[in-house]
Formats: C-alpha cells, sequence, structure tokens
C-alpha cells in the first residue's frame, strides 16, 4: 500500500510540472500538423492513383508509421524528461531525507516513482498512439495491421529508457544521467540503422553489430518490431521498410521476452544500489 501510495503522489505531482504539460502541448501540435498534412497527401494520393487503390496502401502505412514514429521519440523524450531527476534531484536537494527518515523501506521509494511514471507515460502513449490512428482512420478509413501489440511494444520501449534513467539517478547527477541515457538511446538507433542496411545487403557482420548492441539497450528492437507488426504482410516482402519508420528484418519474439526481463533486472539493480547508497 505504501509503494501505491508513493506512485500516486509521483502521478500527481508529474501532472503538476510545466515539463510534462509541455510535452502534452506539443504532442496536440504535433497531431495537428500531422493531422492535416495527411488530409493533403490522400487527397493528392487519391486524385494521382484513384484507379489503384492498392498502390496507395503503401504511401498510407508510411506516413502512418511516419507518425507513430513521432510519438515513439515524444514518448521517450517524455520518459527521459520527467525520471531524469526523480531520485538524483531530490537527493541533490536534500528532499529525499524528508521521505527516508519516514517508515519507507527504499525499494519501496524506487518501486512507488516508477510505478507513477511508468502509468504516466503508458497513458500519454496510448492515447497519443489511438488519436494518430483515428486520424488516420477518419482521413483514409485505413488502420495498420495489429495495432494493439504494436502500441503495446512502443509503451515497452519508453519504459525500457524510463527504468534506465531511474537506475542513472541512483548514483549519477541529474545532468549526467540524463547525457548517458540519451546517449545509449542514440546508439541503440544508429546501431537499428546498421542492422537493417546490413539485413537488406546480407551483410552478417553489420546484422551481428545492430543485435549486440540491442541486448546492451533494447529500446530500438521494440519500436523495429512493432513497425514490422504493423506494416501489410506484402510490403515486408517487396523490402521497401529498410528505413527509420520500418523493419527490413523484426526482432523475434524472444526479444520481446528479454526486453521485458531487462526491464525487470535493471528495476531490481537501481532498487539495490539506492538501498545501499549513503544519502
Amino acid at each position: 500500500m505504501r509503494t501505491l501510495s508513493i506512485a500516486r503522489l509521483t502521478f500527481l505531482e508529474a501532472r503538476q510540472r510545466k515539463l510534462l504539460w509541455a510535452v502534452v502541448l506539443l504532442g496536440l501540435a504535433f497531431l495537428a500538423v500531422y493531422a492535416t498534412g495527411f488530409h493533403f497527401m490522400y487527397r493528392d494520393l487519391t486524385r494521382a492513383m484513384s484507379s489503384n487503390a492498392a498502390r496507395m496502401l503503401e504511401p498510407t502505412n508510411f506516413f502512418v508509421m511516419t507518425g507513430l514514429y513521432g510519438v515513439n521519440f515524444l514518448a521517450v523524450m517524455l520518459a527521459v524528461l520527467t525520471s531524469v531527476d526523480v531520485i538524483a534531484g531530490e537527493i541533490a536537494s536534500g528532499t529525499i531525507h524528508t521521505i527516508v527518515t519516514k517508515p519507507l523501506r527504499r525499494w519501496e521509494i524506487v518501486i512507488g516513482k516508477w510505478l507513477g511514471l511508468a502509468l504516466m507515460l503508458s497513458a500519454f502513449t496510448v492515447l497519443m498512439s489511438a488519436a494518430l490512428m483515428g486520424i488516420v482512420w477518419l482521413i483514409a478509413g485505413y488502420l495498420p495491421p495489429n495495432p494493439i501489440p504494436g502500441v503495446a511494444l512502443i509503451v515497452l520501449e519508453g519504459l525500457v529508457v524510463l527504468t534506465l534513467s531511474i537506475l542513472g539517478g541512483t548514483r549519477l547527477p541529474t545532468l549526467t544521467n540524463g547525457v548517458v541515457v540519451f546517449m545509449l538511446y542514440g546508439l541503440a538507433f544508429i546501431a537499428g540503422w546498421i542492422e537493417q542496411f546490413g539485413a537488406f545487403l546480407h551483410n552478417e557482420a553489420a546484422v551481428n553489430v545492430g543485435i549486440v548492441v540491442s541486448l546492451l539497450m533494447p529500446s530500438e528492437a521494440m519500436w523495429k518490431r512493432a513497425a514490422y507488426l504493423m506494416q501489410p504482410p506484402f510490403l515486408r516482402e517487396l523490402n521497401l521498410s529498410a528505413t527509420p519508420f520500418g523493419a527490413a528484418s523484426a526482432p523475434s519474439a524472444v526479444m520481446v521476452v528479454y526486453a521485458v526481463i531487462y526491464t525487470v533486472v535493471v528495476l531490481g539493480v537501481a532498487v539495490r544500489w539506492f538501498g545501499g547508497r549513503d544519502l
């Protein structure tokens, strides 16, 4: 119960921060721009390809995946910015002492804060993804395949980044923690590109580089898996998906299980590190 109380307080505290509302406003602006752009794009496509509806599926799905990639990036940004100082900032300011002196175990503090931020991040990601796909459906009458598993994987990617940020906050100052997490995310992104080109060119060494980095930071692998699931099968077979918004080769379901275990283990390490830290 104390863990849930901390989760609730963390969620309420995050709601009151200007940073959260800045990201929410940015997300709403993104949806408005996306809806406008997609409307005019689809109108022109309808005029140019009115006699071939099948050909319209490729650019329509591409624009859907482009929009979802934007949602994915906003979710990662929200995960880092809301969690980077949730522990490190309170340690630096000394406010953590008022919490740990109460009848609370340290693991309850870490788990409670993680639960509160995870709930907020999951709600943001699901609502943004649903709104974007709703826009596409209203304009084009199209929904990508497997939307629920796809969005769930985007949520999982955000949780991976969130957990790493909380782990870093138990040992690193706020700024350093943020830089490290963003650099790890960037490394995973670049490695994902290398793996995609390797798969497209049948270069096993490049694919292996991407796999190794995915084991260290599985965030990009979750996006690639989500993109693969939300593409029509014939587009996968045409190898038209080797872009940041698609997946020429998809991580297996085993990688999803690994990402879940990775998140649990990293959270456990965060609990242990915070529990052993001299405050």
